[in-house]
C-alpha cells in the first residue's frame, strides 16, 4: 500500500527471536468475583448468523473505557449498566449499579432481527451512551455520587430509500465524539436487511451478500431529558460495507473519522473496488533473457536454471552449484587462488540431461580473494537427482560489493568456449534453502508413511482428529485483511480518501489497546514478512490534509509468532513497548495472555511473557481495557465471564 513505506533502517536483521521473561503471576495479577456477571450468549437459534457477525461477535469488546476519568463500564446478563472504579493505590475494583435497561419482550411469532451485544460508548465522564442490543439507545447522565439520570430513549428508524426489509434494527455502539460545542456524533453499526431478500411466501431464497451499516448519529448538546416513546436518532451520515469495522477513530486534527474494517465503507451507489481479472487474450507470459516468445515451441519448453546462485555479505561470496547426487567427492576438483577460481568435475559425459557439468578453469573472479580462507562442501542427498556443491570465498576487501562473481567474459585464463560466461544476479543462498527443504521433505515423509521423525517414541503418522485437516498454508492466515477509509465528521467527501481505499487493504496484526487512544496518536501494526511494523499516524494541519504513516519502530518476528497462537481473541500494542495477544480462554486450558516486548534495531533477542488471565474458574475472556494517564503506570482491566481481573507491571 503506497502510504505505508516501510524504513529499512528500522528492520532488524540480526533479529534471532524472543527470550522468555517471567512475570510472577500472584504479584501481577488479581482476581475478584464478579457479583454482575456479563453474558455473550445472545444468538438465537432461529437466525443465520453470517460469517462476518460471529468473527465480529469473537472480537467484540465487552468492556467500554473512559479515557478521562479512568473508569471502565459494561453491561451484565440482566442489562445493568455496572461502572467499575480502581482503587489508585491499592489496585482494588469497586463496583456499582450505574442504571437497569428495561429488557424488551420479544414474542416467538415475530421475525425480530438477530440481537446484537450491548455495547456503551462515553462522551466524556458524565454522559454516557448506551445500546441495549435489541434496538434502542440510551443517553445517560452520569453524577458524581455515581448515580444515572435517563435522559433519553431512542432507536435507529432506518430510511426506506435505503433498502431495508426491517423499520428499526439492532445496533452497536462504536465511538461517541463531541464534533462541535452545541452537538455530539456517535458512530452505530448494523447488519443490513434487505428488502428484497425474501420471497412473498416468507422463505429466503439463497443467501444473499451480507452487508453492514455504518451511521453516524447527531445528538444535540446539552441533551434535554424527556419521556415517553423512544425518539427517533438524527442520522447524520451513512455508510455501507461488507463487514464489521474492526477499529473506529476520530482525528481530531483532520475532523474526519477513521474505519478499518475488511471492506470499504461507501455511500449508496457507489461501487467499491474491483479485482481486475485478465482475460485468456491478455494473459501472456513474462519474456526472459535470450527468450522467443514468437516460437511455440520455445514457450512451452521449461526454463533452463542458471548455472549457479550466489550470495554475498561484507566479507564473503557464497556460490551454490548443482551437481548429480551421485558425484564421488573424489572426482571434484577445487582449486582457489587470490584472483581465479577453478572448479572441474570428472563424469562419464560431461552432460547430465540438459545440464552441463561446471568446467571453470582458472576462471578470473570480479574481485580478489583469500585464497587460504575461502573453502568448499558437498552436499550430496541421494533421494534427489542432484545436490549442492557450496563454495565459501573470503574477501580480501571487506565491504566492497560485487557486482558478479566473474569478470567480464574473456578476461580469464583458459579458453572461452569451455566456461559459463552467463551473468547470474545475486539471489538467496541456496545451500540454506536447501537445507530447509531436505529436513521439511524428510519430516513430511515420515508423517505421512507412519514413522516416528523425531526418534523419541511419540507415536507413528498423524493422529486420527487431523487426517483431512493439514494445512500447509495456516502460518500464512495470521492478521485481518483490512481497509481504510476516511469519513469527514460532518459526512462530507474526503478529495483523498478514495485514494487510501484504492491502494488496496493491508494485513493488520494489532490495534491500539483500548483506552490508550487519547494518550497518543493513532497506530496500526501491520504485517510485512515475518515482522509487525508499526505506522502511526501523523498529525494533519487541517480538513484537507491527507493522512500520512510513518513506519515508526518493529516488532520483529511478530508475524512469525502470531501464527502459532490458534485460540488468539484480542491482539492489542501499546505504542511500541508491547504486543499482548489474548487467548478467549473458553476451555479448561488456555486463557494466556502473551506478551512481545519491543526490541531495539540492533539487538539480537526480545522479551515476552506469559501470564494466565482467562479459562478455568474465570470463564472465558470478554473485554479489555488499560488505564494508566492518572495512575503512572499502566494497569489492564480483564472482564470475564465469572471474574474481573486486574493486571500491572505488564511493560
Amino acid at each position: 500500500m503506497s502510504f505505508f513505506q516501510t524504513n529499512h533502517f528500522l528492520r532488524n536483521s540480526k533479529f534471532e527471536g524472543y527470550k522468555l521473561s517471567p512475570i510472577s503471576q500472584d504479584q501481577a495479577v488479581s482476581h475478584y468475583a464478579l457479583e454482575h456477571k456479563p453474558s455473550q450468549a445472545n444468538v438465537s437459534g432461529r437466525s443465520h448468523v453470517s460469517f462476518q457477525e460471529v468473527q465480529s461477535r469473537i472480537s467484540h469488546n465487552h468492556l467500554t473505557i473512559c479515557e478521562q476519568n479512568e473508569r471502565a463500564v459494561y453491561i451484565d446478563g440482566e442489562l445493568r449498566v455496572i461502572s467499575v472504579d480502581l482503587d489508585k493505590a491499592a489496585l482494588v475494583p469497586s463496583f456499582k449499579v450505574l442504571y437497569e435497561i428495561p429488557r424488551p419482550i420479544q414474542s416467538p411469532a415475530i421475525d425480530s432481527p438477530q440481537r446484537e451485544y450491548p455495547s456503551a460508548a462515553f462522551l466524556h465522564p458524565s454522559l454516557l451512551f448506551v445500546s441495549d442490543g435489541y434496538g434502542y439507545v440510551y443517553a445517560l447522565r452520569i453524577y458524581e455520587t455515581d448515580q444515572a439520570e435517563l435522559l433519553g430513549v431512542y432507536e435507529l428508524s432506518v430510511p426506506h430509500a435505503l433498502g431495508s426489509s426491517k423499520a428499526t434494527v439492532p445496533v452497536r455502539m462504536h465511538q461517541a465524539v463531541q464534533a462541535t460545542a452545541q452537538a455530539a456524533v456517535v458512530v452505530l453499526s448494523s447488519k443490513h436487511y434487505p428488502r428484497d431478500s425474501a420471497s412473498p411466501d416468507g422463505q429466503t431464497r439463497g443467501k444473499p451478500a451480507v452487508e453492514f451499516d455504518v451511521w453516524a448519529v447527531r445528538f444535540a448538546l446539552p441533551i434535554v431529558p424527556s419521556e415517553g416513546a423512544p425518539r427517533s436518532l438524527d442520522i447524520l451520515w451513512h455508510r455501507r460495507g461488507e463487514d464489521v469495522p474492526l477499529y473506529t477513530t476520530y482525528d481530531e486534527t483532520r475532523s474526519a473519522f477513521l474505519f478499518v474494517g475488511g471492506s470499504p465503507y461507501r455511500p449508496l451507489g457507489v461501487p467499491g473496488p474491483q479485482e481486475y481479472e485478465p482475460s485468456a487474450d491478455e494473459l501472456a507470459p513474462i519474456p526472459r533473457q535470450a527468450e522467443d516468445l514468437d516460437n511455440v515451441t520455445n514457450v512451452s519448453q521449461p526454463i533452463k536454471p542458471p548455472p549457479y546462485s550466489w550470495t554475498q555479505t561484507d566479507d564473503s561470496v557464497t556460490l551454490a552449484i548443482p551437481l548429480p547426487s551421485s558425484t564421488p567427492t573424489e572426482d571434484i576438483k577445487i582449486a582457489f587462488s587470490p584472483t581465479t577460481l577453478t572448479v572441474l568435475v570428472r563424469g562419464e559425459s560431461a552432460m547430465v540431461g540438459d545440464i552441463k557439468l561446471p568446467h571453470y578453469d582458472l576462471k578470473k573472479l570480479w574481485d580478489n580473494i583469500h585464497a587460504s580462507s575461502s573453502m568448499w562442501t558437498w552436499d550430496r542427498a541421494a533421494e534427489h537427482r542432484f545436490g549442492v556443491l557450496s563454495l565459501h570465498l573470503d574477501k580480501q576487501h571487506d565491504g566492497t560489493r560485487w557486482s558478479q562473481v566473474f569478470a567480464a567474459a574473456g578476461t580469464s585464463a583458459g579458453s572461452p568456449a569451455s566456461h559459463e560466461n552467463v551473468e547470474v544476479p545475486e539471489t538467496l543462498d541456496p545451500s540454506e534453502l536447501w537445507n530447509i527443504r531436505e529436513a521439511l521433505e524428510k519430516y513430511t515423509a515420515a508423517l505421512n508413511e507412519g514413522q516416528d521423525a523425531s526418534g523419541l517414541g511419540l507415536g507413528r503418522g498423524v493422529p486420527r482428529l487431523a487426517e483431512g485437516e493439514m494445512d500447509d498454508e495456516v502460518d500464512l492466515a495470521v492478521g485481518r485483511l483490512v481497509y481504510l477509509t476516511w469519513v469527514g465528521v460532518d459526512g462530507a467527501h474526503l478529495p483523498w480518501a478514495d485514494q487510501d481505499i484504492d491502494a488496496g487493504p493491508i494485513n493488520v496484526l494489532s490495534t491500539p489497546f483500548p483506552g490508550v487512544r487519547g494518550a497518543a496518536r493513532p497506530t496500526l501494526v501491520v504485517k510485512n514478512d515475518l515482522d509487525g511494523v508499526v505506522y502511526t499516524l501523523s498529525a494533519g494541519s487541517g480538513h484537507g490534509d491527507p493522512p500520512a504513516w510513518s513506519h515508526t519502530s518493529t516488532f520483529s518476528a511478530l508475524s512469525f509468532v502470531l501464527a502459532s497462537k490458534r485460540d488468539t481473541r484480542f491482539t492489542y500494542h501499546i505504542s511500541q513497548d508491547a504486543v499482548f495477544a489474548f487467548e478467549s480462554g473458553s476451555g479448561d486450558s488456555g486463557g494466556n495472555v502473551y506478551i512481545y516486548r519491543g526490541v531495539p534495531t540492533r539487538e539480537k533477542w526480545a522479551k515476552q511473557a506469559v501470564v494466565k488471565v482467562g479459562g478455568g474458574v474465570a470463564g472465558s475472556l470478554l473485554g479489555l481495557g488499560i488505564l494508566g494517564g492518572n495512575l503512572g503506570k499502566a494497569v489492564i482491566l480483564a472482564l470475564c465471564e465469572r471474574e474481573f481481573i486486574v493486571l500491572h507491571d505488564m511493560l
